[in-house]
């Protein structure tokens, strides 16, 4: 019977550590699973991160490329308008002499 009950014992000992073995081996499968699934959110996130940063740039150039000719328009009216009133004050002067 002492035979008997040794086998039993390490039948029960490798079954221990083969559960254990099995429960580990679950774990770090999890614990991958989740560090890939990780990874593969943060690169998502960097290139949404990505894309915005370029999509700002393209809209500061946009902007920037719109002021300039906001000013350059602005300019030209400037000058039209001067050139006007110098035009006006002309004929503001002839219509003087004639009277």
């Amino acid at each position: 019977m002492t035979l008997a009950a040794g086998e039993d014992e390490w039948g029960i000992l490798v079954g221990a550590v083969g559960a254990a073995g099995f429960f580990a081996l679950m774990i770090v499968i999890v614990w991958q699973v989740a560090a890939t699934w990780r990874a593969r959110m943060l690169a998502a996130r960097e290139e949404q991160y990505k894309e915005l940063a370029t999509k700002y740039a393209q809209l500061l150039e946009d902007t920037v490329e719109l002021q300039r000719r906001t000013v350059e328009e602005q300019r030209q009216t400037l000058d039209e308008l001067t050139q006007t009133r110098l035009a006006v004050g002309s004929m503001e002067k002839m219509m003087r002499e004639i009277e």
